[in-house]
């Protein structure tokens, strides 16, 4: 029936995995429509039951996934190739840099660069802690750095990483599913296969939403702030409508041609915003914080990476590190394929090094900047920014640069870096969901990558309308939890087949059950009848 509806709607696809995650998502649209009140509270439901259950899995994967990344790197598999040994990147290290980032987080850090520091600095969620003190300025820049450093991007590395491992050096299709095929062999194929893509698209169509609806929050209140368009959620389904068609313009071009040129054209951009605060700002207090706040990151990792407010009753982690944990998680489907696409030919130590650690030093000169650069203005007096923030933290960037000259520049500026991360984000989501729901073998056709695109705005409006900000943290907390479970089912899949290819055995001999780690590879050495007893040992 699904093969039938196929050819009537010419597309290319995988039936099984294309009509059940549209299916899904438009059945929840249905629903989340004219029941949008009840959706929420069931969602909120939902979160709640995860966070009070759950939130300690949270916590405990993501932690546990980096130290399993760099251990891996600095281990005997760090020289192996994503590809064949010879193999050499596509991509120069710059240009592999921008793409990284402009598909990753850029629109987050515009959200909350401002936001979170300012947050915690005025309502600190440590015990004992005067608000807006030494001590709350030193944990909120702690806290922004551990939410959006080495552990947001250990969620993007570890399916890229794996997916970039077993497309190029074992030529498996570049899905989701194809990272299980060491533990499901050819059921990887089939059904259960299909059901892992069906779990990663849905995770990326719902998280790419929420980044898609937190952009539009913050675009409507920097037009606010510009030009005096109202604050509404009317306004907030055009600006979705404008924005994802031009998403969906920028992904009938392509990678190459789309994707590739305007995330460089944004890292500039970003680049211009960020030197302007640096130079009208607080500019050697922003040097001396950040200096700071590399030695206050690192001394408070090892705890923070395993804090779980045992011994406290708050809603704070709930609120903001397993929403973002959750939410980075549901974006770690396409990221991944993303960051696999562009990553071939590097080592796994290059790749978990890069992955890693370049994005996190330009987290922290971001929030050096502009978080640092906001609890000094907070500080000052001048602008009520965290009274701001508190009511509604899509106006954060606009309320701190309204304390810098050029006020209504630098804002215009940021409404158009905001736009552009906004399309990367989406069309950067359609190419990878269009390559999850069809096989490698069939072409890519535009139809199905705008449908995509389309279906990013309409979750993203449907959300903001059933209840904003909170619908969509509700959302994510709850739909993140799936995918974090196959995290942790992908890292024992690499780590097994890494083991099997360090001594010599293909992934097929692997999944038969013929790679003996105790044995060293070391081919058979046949008698002169060339038979070979199905017993002989291989070493």
């Amino acid at each position: 029936m699904l093969e039938r509806l196929q050819r009537r709607l010419g597309l290319q696809t995988i039936p099984g995995v294309f009509f059940t995650s549209a299916g899904i998502a438009i059945v929840f649209v249905a629903l989340a429509i004219p029941f949008d009140q009840e959706v929420a509270i069931r969602f909120g439901d939902l979160t709640g039951w995860v966070a009070r259950n759950m939130g300690w899995f949270y916590i405990l994967s993501v932690s546990s996934l980096l130290i399993f990344l760099l251990a891996l790197a600095m281990s005997r598999y760090g020289r192996i190739r994503l590809g064949a040994d010879d193999s050499r990147p596509d991509y120069s290290n710059l240009t592999w840099f921008t793409m990284l980032f402009a598909a990753g987080i850029g629109t987050i850090l515009m959200f909350w660069g401002v936001a979170e520091p300012v947050s915690h600095f005025a309502s600190p969620p440590f015990d004992g802690v005067e608000p807006r003190s030494e001590r709350a300025a030193s944990d909120a820049m702690t806290l922004a750095l551990y939410h959006f450093g080495l552990h947001t991007w250990t969620i993007f590395a570890m399916p890229g990483l794996a997916i970039g491992y077993f497309a190029y050096r074992h030529n498996l299709p570049m899905r989701i599913s194809s990272l299980f095929y060491p533990i499901l062999g050819e059921k990887t194929f089939g059904p259960w296969g299909w059901t892992v893509d069906v779990i990663a698209v849905l995770g990326t169509l719902f998280g790419v939403a929420t980044s898609l609806g937190l952009g539009t929050l913050q675009l409507n209140s920097g037009l606010n702030y510009l030009f005096g368009v109202p604050v509404s959620g009317l306004v907030q389904v055009v600006l979705i409508t404008v924005i994802a068609s031009i998403a969906a313009t920028s992904v009938a071009l392509g990678l190459d041609k789309g994707v590739r040129r305007l995330s460089q054209l944004n890292i500039v951009l970003a680049i211009v915003l960020i030197g302007f605060v640096a130079i009208v700002g607080p500019t050697v207090f922003i040097a001396e914080g950040m200096v700071q706040s590399v030695g206050d990151y690192l001394h408070a990792l090892p705890w923070l990476a395993f804090w779980t407010e045992t011994f406290r009753e708050s809603d704070w982690q709930r609120q903001w590190t397993l929403f973002y944990w959750a939410w980075t998680i549901s974006w770690a489907p396409y990221v991944g394929i993303f960051i696999a696409r562009i990553s071939r030919g590097r080592t796994i130590r290059e790749f978990v090094a890069g992955v890693l650690f370049a994005p996190t030093a330009f987290t922290l000169v971001w929030f050096g900047v502009f978080g640092l650069s906001a609890i000094q203005v907070e500080s000052g007096g001048g602008v009520a920014l965290a009274q701001q923030v508190q009511q509604d933290p899509s106006v954060a960037i606009f309320a701190f640069l309204e304390a810098f000259p050029l006020a209504e520049a630098a804002s215009a500026l940021s409404v158009v870096i905001i736009v552009i991360f906004f399309t990367t984000s989406s069309d950067s989501a359609s190419l990878v969901i269009d390559l999850l729901t069809r096989r490698e073998d069939q072409p890519s056709l535009i139809r199905q990558r705008i449908f995509w695109a389309a279906a990013q705005g309409v979750i993203a409006a449907t959300l903001l309308l059933a209840g904003g900000l909170d619908a969509l943290q509700n959302v994510i907390t709850s739909l993140g939890l799936p995918f974090c479970v196959l995290l942790i089912f992908m890292a024992v899949a690499l780590y097994r087949a890494l083991h099997a290819d360090y001594r010599g055995y293909s992934i097929d001999e692997l999944v038969k059950g013929q790679a003996y780690p105790e044995v060293e590879a070391v081919p058979p050495q046949p008698k002169e009848t060339d038979y070979v007893p199905e017993a002989t040992d291989r070493d």
